[in-house]
């Protein structure tokens, strides 16, 4: 086993939301840095236009050297989306392609619409064995390495799960220069040792200290790296979260089977360059592969009784039985998903919790060692989204379907991928007898009224439109800005044909909704009609005060209403 340790990064310290990654790449691509992103000018011009997009934020004056403009650039290169720099110990730049230009992969990458098949570009990418080993004897795929792990360690115990502090320890630490048997084994033993001490967090930062001993960077990389390495893994669509670790995704453990491997490459880096810059191959790609993994599919969803129908697609070659699986992998999604819905009416503890974060603009919340919610701070527009679809999901009687109510896109762990796109409301909570159309910002400014105000009346305008059923507006922001509610208390709007509208928005604090919320729990009483009642209630006087008289009333009305659930 090796002495020094070295930790592999397969993403970047400084862009730790992958998803974000092809919105910033799509803005790269359209700009006049594509093949001219060297040097201090280029790097911060490009900064600037990704802060001008709304993909980074505020980082604009904050760093004058373009280093946030590199870690990007590097990003773009390690996925093979543009054509990296070759040192001249591996070749000639031009046996390769201009450096920064858009590859062919990278161009792919862009007509990727759908997550699935964004996933499977990063899979594409991670497959490729770039990784220099640390004797100089070839290079490795550190997913490919992982999953070979995990499938030995599935073999030993019925299954693949790897906790956060195995895989801080023995997973991203190790390499294919490591005994794969001798890296399970002392996953195992750390496990065993683990699982009899009376404190985990001092048996945690003990044994970071013990293996720390042959690491030369600061120990706090073993868990921060940890975090940042899952979740970039988890976008190859093969891993998703378990706990605060990972497991091997059921309905792709047959394509972990294929892509997994536990000896290193002999091929030059040239070689791999070329594979990652034309879109590297997957088993998935051969014919027989892919019927095999269509089969293996198939019979989960029987085994799960789940109801499918194929017969009438082609499956002819490679591509058409491709179709036909991620077919089946999106009915198995929405299967899923569903499950997941039916049980949040269980975590609305945990949806309350997460709302706390969202106030506070982000963070983390650890419950324990093996469990802990958190909330990126450059991703709180759609965890806002994600956490009021949550609570529609706990308070349940929805008749549309969980994924009907959200215009976002979700994980494999059900987490937000992004914000919702505009066009359409938020989330449409639709009851039996009424629909509550959720619209939420971030924004606290007064700069919150241009930009909700006008959106979120026409969408709600399009709702009672196309509702045979009362529709209420629910507009959800941290804080709620004095003109956003004006406009809100009038709620007017001109449908076709200037036929005049009044339509029925309440703009809540989260905090008041949170309050709301939780009250209902913990009085047993989530029922929809309890959120009707108090819209109906907050907008009873809108007609007779101004807007700061009318925020006052909505709050005194939450308070009021909490009680009323208290007192039974």
């Amino acid at each position: 086993m090796n002495e020094k340790i070295d930790i592999w990064l397969v993403g970047n310290t400084g862009l730790r939301n992958p998803n974000r990654i092809q919105e910033g790449f799509s803005v790269f691509a359209n700009s006049p840095f594509v093949g001219n992103l060297r040097g201090r000018e280029q790097e911060i011009g490009f900064m600037n236009l990704l802060n001008e997009k709304g993909i980074i934020q505020n980082e604009s004056g904050k760093d004058e050297s373009g280093s946030h403009a590199r870690k990007w650039r590097l990003m773009f290169a390690k996925n093979g989306f543009i054509y990296p720099q070759v040192r001249k110990a591996d070749g000639k730049q031009e046996e390769l392609g201009a450096l920064d230009d858009l590859t062919p992969f990278g161009k792919a990458f862009l007509k990727a619409d759908t997550y699935p098949a964004v996933q499977e570009c990063y899979l594409r990418a991670m497959s490729v064995e770039q990784f220099p080993m640390p004797d100089g004897g070839g290079y490795f795929s550190p997913l490919r390495w992982l999953l070979a792990i995990m499938l030995e360690l599935e073999k030993r115990t019925g299954s693949s799960e790897l906790s956060r502090i195995e895989f801080a320890l023995w997973g991203h630490t190790t390499n294919p220069s490591y005994d794969l048997n001798e890296v399970v084994d002392n996953i195992l033993d750390l496990r065993n040792r683990r699982e009899k001490a009376p404190a985990k967090r001092p048996f945690d930062k003990k044994e970071i200290e013990k293996r720390g001993e042959n690491y030369d960077k600061k120990n706090d990389n073993f868990l921060d790296y940890s975090d940042m390495n899952m979740r970039y893994l988890r976008i190859s669509g093969v891993l998703q979260r378990k706990g605060r670790g990972l497991i091997i995704v059921p309905a792709k453990h047959v394509l972990a089977e294929k892509l997994a491997k536990n000896a290193a490459c002999q091929e030059s880096l040239m070689c791999q360059y070329q594979k990652l810059c034309n879109g590297a191959p997957l088993p998935t790609d051969d014919m027989n592969v892919a019927k095999v993994l269509l089969d293996d599919l198939k019979k989960q969803m029987k085994e799960r009784h789940i109801v499918f129908d194929i017969s009438d697609l082609p499956l002819n070659n490679s591509n058409e039985i491709n179709i036909a699986r991620q077919r089946l992998e999106g009915i198995l999604a929405q299967t899923d998903e569903i499950a997941y819905a039916n049980e949040q009416c269980n975590q609305w503890r945990e949806i309350a919790d997460y709302m706390s974060l969202l106030m506070k603009g982000g963070g983390k919340l650890v419950y324990d060692e093996d469990n802990a919610i958190e909330v990126p701070k450059d991703e709180t527009p759609a965890y806002l989204e994600w956490v009021l679809w949550r609570a529609a999901l706990a308070i349940d009687h929805m008749v549309n379907k969980p994924y009907e109510v959200r215009g976002f896109r979700l994980d494999s762990d059900f987490l937000p991928v992004s914000a919702a796109g505009g066009g359409k409301g938020d989330l449409y909570w639709e009851y039996e007898n009424f629909t509550i159309l959720t619209e939420v910002t971030m924004s606290t400014s007064s700069r919150q009224e241009a930009m909700e105000g006008e959106p979120v009346r026409r969408h709600v305008s399009d709702a009672v439109l196309k509702y045979d059923k009362p529709v209420y507006g629910m507009f959800i922001a941290v804080k709620i800005d004095t003109n956003t509610a004006e406009t809100f208390r009038h709620g007017i709007w001109y449908a076709k044909g200037d036929v005049k509208q009044r339509l029925d928005i309440v703009p809540l604090t989260l905090e008041q909704f949170q309050r709301y919320f939780v009250a209902m729990f913990e009085a047993k009483k989530a029922e929809p009609e309890r959120l009707q009642s108090l819209i109906l209630k907050c907008e009873s006087n809108r007609d007779m005060v101004d807007a700061p008289m009318w925020k006052w009333y909505i709050d005194v009305t939450v308070t009021e209403k909490i009680n009323e659930l208290k007192e039974g």
